[in-house]
């Protein structure tokens, strides 16, 4: 016989699960006990449960197998909400448990209990409370194939103390070995002939075509036929961004360059495309036609509606395209090059901006010297995020980590405490808002704790910087969103962190490198100067990008 938690923890560690982030309270000690003689599982101790959701996430984001965090009943689970959205919208596969009163018999009667399987079922793939610890292997099983199957999300177990102290004869699972189907052979032929028959096709990389062997086909396709290609905020770094053929990242809703290079297209081809991220461009009745290469079939939208879908591994569909196709002499991309080649032209002529405080242009543009090719950064949700998704290159898959999903608040520090557990040996730089910052500020302690080697660069312009923004533009008067700021120096060095603050816009790029080549966690408190927002964003873009 074995204890019903001792075999949850088993069952945990066949599916492969190296961390359980999370805040455990009474109703997980006996699955605290039973980790603490597991040997192939550590526990992170977090400071909130949010982070140990977010740090869960990124897990799941950067290796495709389900990130494990915990929490007990309540208020603790309440807290992995914005957690689970962020996993379920975003396609990161995670698992999180929760403790529960005992189902069978309790003395506490209705005191912290909430119906929190009801409570995930909308935020979540799959959410079961086990009621018997027979059940526990397929159980978890299931909540791991649900987690990462495509498209990855949330799963959610709860796990009452009564059942954890329970014993069982069951057994943990193995893993199975499961294929993805393949996409129709007419399918195929159809996105062929389309392309084919195109004056101008252009590809629109998301989310879904963020995974190892799909890179590789889709720079093979793009070698092999020369299309141009752009991306979504979540397909950034599929394609190395410094390749010819690559006309830009859609960080704006419209109006921007890249909208202009997708406008001269006559064919769209939509890879790993969803719904949940703000579109590229809108579909029309009569208007450009649109391909959807993807794991899914398309969610119809009033903006939606693709006429030709290939619905399977998005990998094996892109090989199976490229093995067809016959690259059509007479396609003409010049307007969409030409788009591209505006767009840096005016990217370059506003980011060596050396002004105090710093210029987001510049600030760009020095982080992006200073990172690695392989670095990562981790942006937490404000309007820096546009800066960074229009103008910084990245280089490889998984390197530039935003969220356009749920994009909440707050996931930017637990996502680089993530990938610098996963990465040690890559330079990580979580960049936040000073708002977004403090959602999740206590998670400083946590990465010192853990020894980690990672920069967070917070851009300090003591307002919720993105609303700000958009009042201006709605017309609105400047009135609500600004608030005061602890000295967060100071507050770096609180947690045996080591605090800078940028004085010069030199002096940025001396921290920035300083604290790239040091070891231990590192706090930059960065002013900067968001006056120039609306002007750019709003208007100079758009009146140059008709002007090509």
């Amino acid at each position: 016989m074995t204890k019903a938690s001792d075999l949850f923890i088993q069952c945990l560690e066949e599916e492969g699960v190296e961390y359980i982030f999370g805040v455990p309270g009474e109703e997980n000690l006996d699955m605290l006990d039973s980790l603490s003689r597991a040997s192939r599982i550590q526990l992170i101790l977090t400071r909130h449960e949010q982070g140990a959701g977010f740090m869960a996430a990124t897990y799941g984001r950067h290796t495709g197998k389900a990130g494990v965090c915990m929490a007990t009943l309540g208020p603790g689970a309440t807290n992995l909400v914005t957690a689970a959205a962020y996993a379920q919208l975003g396609g990161m596969p995670i698992l999180m448990v929760t403790g529960q009163k005992p189902i069978k018999k309790s003395k506490q009667g209705r005191f912290q209990i909430l119906d929190v399987v009801g409570m995930m079922r909308p935020l979540t793939k799959f959410t079961h409370q086990l009621a018997s610890a027979d059940n526990i292997p397929s159980r978890v099983r299931e909540a791991f194939r649900l987690a990462e199957e495509e498209k990855p999300g949330a799963t959610h177990i709860e796990f009452p103390e009564d059942v954890a102290n329970e014993e069982t004869k069951s057994v943990s699972f193995s893993r199975g070995h499961t294929r993805r189907p393949n996409a129709d052979v007419k399918s195929v032929r159809a996105a062929v002939h389309a392309l084919e028959s195109a004056k101008s096709p252009i590809l629109v990389i998301g989310a879904g075509a963020n995974r190892t062997v799909t890179c590789r086909m889709l720079l093979q396709f793009i070698e092999k036929t020369g299309i141009p290609f752009l991306t979504t905020q979540l397909g950034k770094g599929v394609i190395d961004e410094r390749h010819p053929r690559f006309v830009g990242c859609a960080a704006l809703s419209a109006g921007d360059f890249v909208h202009r290079a997708v406008e001269a297209a006559d064919l769209i081809v939509n890879i790993g495309h969803d719904v949940i991220e703000k579109p590229p461009f809108f579909m029309q009745v009569g208007g450009t036609q649109v391909i959807h290469i993807s794991s899914r079939t398309a969610e119809v939208d009033p903006v939606y509606f693709p006429q030709i879908e290939v619905v399977g591994d998005i990998a094996n569909a892109i090989w199976q395209i490229k093995q067809d196709i016959v690259p059509n002499g007479g396609w003409r991309f010049d307007a969409m090059l030409t788009a591209r080649k505006g767009e840096v032209a005016h990217i370059t002529s506003i980011s060596s901006d050396a002004r105090f405080p710093i210029f987001p242009p510049y600030l760009v543009d020095q982080v992006r010297t200073a990172m690695p090719h392989d670095g990562i950064i981790c942006l937490d949700n404000g309007v820096y995020k546009i800066w960074f998704a229009r103008s910084y290159t990245a280089y490889r898959p998984n390197t530039v980590l935003l969220d356009n999903a749920l994009a909440t608040m707050g996931a930017g520090l637990p996502s680089a405490i993530a990938s610098a557990m996963v990465y040690p040996s890559r330079k990580v730089m979580a960049i936040c808002g000073d708002g977004g910052f403090m959602m999740n500020s206590q998670e400083m302690e946590t990465a010192v704790r853990l020894k980690l080697n990672l920069t967070v660069l917070i851009l300090n312009d003591n307002s919720y910087g993105m609303i700000r923004w958009k009042q201006a533009d709605m017309g609105f008067k400047d009135w609500g969103l600004t608030y005061g700021n602890p000295d967060f120096v100071k507050y770096a060095q609180s947690y045996g962190a080591f605090g800078h603050r940028v004085e010069s816009a030199e002096h940025l790029v001396q921290l920035l490198v300083h604290t790239r080549d040091t070891p231990g966690v590192h706090l930059i408190d960065c002013p900067v100067d968001y006056s120039e927002n609306d002007q750019i964003l709003n208007i100079d873009i758009k009146r140059l990008s008709r002007e090509l």
